[in-house]
């Protein structure tokens, strides 16, 4: 068991944050990892994945354990579906692009999300009208406290609006091993209404589009809005895209008639917060070498040498005037280690 001390995290958060985990050990087998749990000279453990959700704000004076679990393989499959076991520490992209490969259905709307497999159950992960959930079986998790595996169903989970047990009654309790995902094998049911993919497909002369025309389409469309965390430091959506009540929105609505927005239900409405941020003027601001990005207000960045705290300050920012402007609360998307 190779345990080093004051290794640097950058290469490990997608901010590209430069803070120093006091011990890390990279974790490839279940065995291993139940080891590492029992050790009782360090006490005080830190799970870091993909690093893609995560604004780290300060050095790690933990045990720091690189979740990096590997493998994919079908559990069962008939001629229609196809139920396949992703372990956690899978890139979510890479698995998009092996089910594509396949011709398996389902992912295609995910495609080019940052991260792992073993954090999507967390946030339960969603773009362009689909989410986790929507092919999700179950996952495997191993309680920290007991180093024992433990299964996790689509109704346990919990599942809300990047939202999940794991955020709430089950968190820094379990450690997401493996996920079960199931896939159609043909007569694939397309998602194409949300956003700009009926669009893309157009512009690209596509009337009968396939999986990968769908995953195409949401890629170019990524591509065009959110930057590259290998080129530019960021996690994606800091923000959650808020959800008021009828009432809310109907003030709101009526002071601003030009905002889009989604019925959720008969009571609730969301409102992106790319817009509302936009609409205070943060799009394209920069604070030293933390800034809102240019193309999307939605997404917060490290131009090079931002700490954590500057990229958690100008979120803070952002918040409070979105909040005097709109009174409209928006809480971030990514967690925030202070």
């Amino acid at each position: 068991m190779n345990i080093q001390e004051n290794i640097s995290l950058k290469t490990h958060n997608t901010f590209g944050i430069d803070v120093k985990a006091r011990y890390f050990v990279e974790i490839t087998g279940l065995v291993q990892l139940q080891k590492v749990l029992e050790l009782k000279a360090y006490p005080k453990k830190f799970i870091i994945s993909g690093g893609s959700n995560m604004l780290l704000t300060k050095d790690i004076d933990a045990l720091v354990m690189h979740i990096n679990l590997k493998g994919i393989s079908i559990v069962e499959e008939n001629e229609n579906e196809v139920e396949i076991k992703v372990m956690a520490g899978e890139n979510w992209h890479d698995l998009v692009t092996w089910s594509l490969d396949k011709g398996y259905g389902g992912l295609e709307n995910l495609s080019l999300i940052p991260g792992n497999t073993g954090t999507a159950p967390i946030q339960n992960i969603g773009a362009y009208g689909v989410e986790l959930k929507d092919v999700f079986v179950s996952c495997a998790a191993m309680e920290i406290k007991t180093g024992e595996l433990v299964g996790f169903d689509n109704e346990a989970c919990k599942f809300g609006y990047r939202d999940s047990v794991f955020k709430n009654e089950a968190k820094g309790q379990y450690i997401i091993t493996s996920v079960h995902l199931k896939l159609t094998k043909k007569d694939h049911v397309l998602h194409t209404g949300y956003g700009a993919i009926e669009a893309e497909l157009k512009k690209n002369g596509i009337v009968y589009p396939t999986i990968k025309d769908v995953s195409n389409a949401v890629i170019a469309i990524r591509q065009s809005k959110l930057p590259n965390p290998a080129v530019l430091g960021n996690s994606g959506s800091f923000f959650k895209n808020p959800v008021i009540s009828k009432k809310a929105f109907e003030k709101f609505i009526k002071k601003n008639p030009e905002a889009p927005h989604y019925e959720v239900d008969d009571e609730a409405f969301k409102i992106p917060a790319g817009w509302l941020i936009e609409q205070c003027g943060y799009k394209g601001k920069r604070f030293g070498d933390a800034g809102v990005h240019e193309k999307q207000a939605l997404v917060l960045v490290n131009y090079g040498s931002a700490t954590g705290e500057d990229i958690l300050r100008l979120a803070q920012l952002v918040q409070k005037e979105v909040a005097q402007k709109f009174n409209i609360k928006i809480q971030p998307e990514v967690n925030i280690i202070k």
